[in-house]
C-alpha cells in the first residue's frame, strides 16, 4: 500500500462520496494505519461551537485517527446549502491553503483521503473546480458513481474528463442510491465494459446506512492503494 493521499470524487452530488470516504477511514484504522479525512470545501454548514461546520466533514473527522482542529480538515466552510461558487459569497479558495492542510495532516498519518465537493467539474469558487484541486494536490483519484437512472451518461462524461486531466484514476465505486432502479445489474455491466478503470467495489442500497456497514463493501478498494 502506498503511503500517500487519494482524492475521492463523484459523478454528482449526493452519490455517496462521504460514506465511501468515511468507510475507508474506518476500515484502514481497523488495519492499524493512521488515517485522516479532509473535505477542504463544504457548503451547507451549521454554526457549531463558534464556527461553521459541515456534517460530512464532521463524519470524516469522527473516523480519522488523527485528532485535528476542524479548520484543518475543512478550511473553507460555507453556510448556504448551494454550489460552493455561490455559497462562498465571492470568497476565493486558495489552493495553497488546502495544500498546507494536506501537508500538515500527511506528516502525522500513513494515508490521507481528500473528498471533493460535488462532481469532478463542480466549482469550488468562481474560478476553481474540483479537477484543479485534485491536479494541484497531485493525488490519484477514486470515482464514485451513483447508480440511478441516467448514471451511464454521468459516469462516462466524468470518465472522459478524468482521462483528459493529469490525474491518475485508480478505479470506480458503484453506489446504489436508488433502491427502485430497474436493470441495475445491466447498467453496472455496461459501465464495467465502457470505463477503462477497474470497478473497485459495489455498494448496495442500505436503508439504515452507517460507516461500518458500508465498509464491508468498500474495504476491497484498499487493494489498489
Amino acid at each position: 500500500m502506498n503511503k500517500e493521499g487519494f482524492f475521492i470524487t463523484g459523478t454528482d452530488t449526493g452519490v455517496g462520496k462521504t460514506w465511501v470516504t468515511a468507510s475507508l477511514l474506518y476500515h484502514l484504522r481497523q488495519t492499524g494505519l493512521d488515517v485522516a479525512g479532509l473535505k477542504p470545501v463544504a457548503a451547507g454548514c451549521k454554526w457549531l461551537e463558534g464556527q461553521w461546520k459541515n456534517e460530512d466533514a464532521l463524519l470524516l473527522q469522527k473516523h480519522s485517527s488523527l485528532v485535528m482542529p476542524y479548520g484543518v480538515l475543512n478550511p473553507y466552510a460555507f453556510r448556504d446549502p448551494a454550489s460552493p461558487h455561490v455559497a462562498c459569497g465571492g470568497q476565493n479558495v486558495d489552493l495553497q491553503v488546502i495544500q498546507k492542510s494536506v501537508d500538515k495532516v500527511s506528516s502525522s498519518t500513513d494515508i490521507v483521503l481528500v473528498e471533493g465537493a460535488g462532481g469532478w467539474f463542480s466549482p469550488l469558487d468562481e474560478n476553481i473546480k474540483n479537477q484543479e484541486l485534485a491536479e494541484f494536490l497531485s493525488l490519484p483519484v477514486v470515482l464514485v458513481v451513483g447508480l440511478r437512472l441516467g448514471c451511464i451518461n454521468q459516469a462516462l462524461l466524468t470518465v472522459a474528463a478524468l482521462k483528459q486531466s493529469s490525474c491518475r484514476c485508480l478505479g470506480w465505486v458503484a453506489v446504489t442510491i436508488d433502491d427502485e432502479m430497474v436493470f441495475k445489474k445491466e447498467n453496472v455491466s455496461y459501465l464495467q465494459h465502457a470505463i477503462p478503470f477497474p470497478l473497485l467495489a459495489e455498494i448496495p442500497y442500505l436503508p439504515n446506512i452507517n460507516v461500518e456497514a458500508v465498509s464491508k463493501y468498500s474495504c476491497h478498494i484498499v487493494d489498489v492503494f
